[in-house]
């Protein structure tokens, strides 16, 4: 039986993963709140997004209490690995050498970052 593939998060949605993944298991109204630290959004917007990523698998929710609790089903790095995973498919026919090099001739690296990536190609 083929695996299911993963939904791949818009960026409301990965807007609303990054305020979970921030704060931890949050009511609704606790994720709309810090969406609007940012820009406006209305409250049944945000509900019928989480709703909505409830769906896809992206989000649980425990109902076991009055007010509904969410958090993400995967963790940060595990959803920053797939989109990785789904760029370098998309994008870059599957070269990891053609990624990284846009990656880095994208925006201006700093020295210490360069050390960094550095150490880790030394310790891949």
């Amino acid at each position: 039986m083929a695996r299911r593939k993963s939904p791949i998060p818009t960026d409301r949605e990965l807007a609303i993963l990054g305020i979970l993944w921030e704060l931890g298991p949050s009511t609704v109204r606790r994720v709309n709140e810090a969406m609007n630290e940012d820009s406006t959004t209305g409250y049944t917007t945000t509900l019928k997004l989480m709703q909505i990523m409830t769906e896809k698998g992206l989000l649980r929710r425990d109902d076991s209490q009055f007010k509904h609790i969410y958090r993400p089903a995967a963790s940060e790095e595990k959803t920053q690995k797939q989109l990785v995973r789904d760029l370098l498919d998309r994008a870059f026919a599957g070269s990891a050498e053609k990624l990284v090099m846009r990656a880095l001739s994208a925006k201006q690296v700093s020295a210490k970052e360069l050390t960094k990536i550095r150490k880790m190609l030394d310790e891949f």
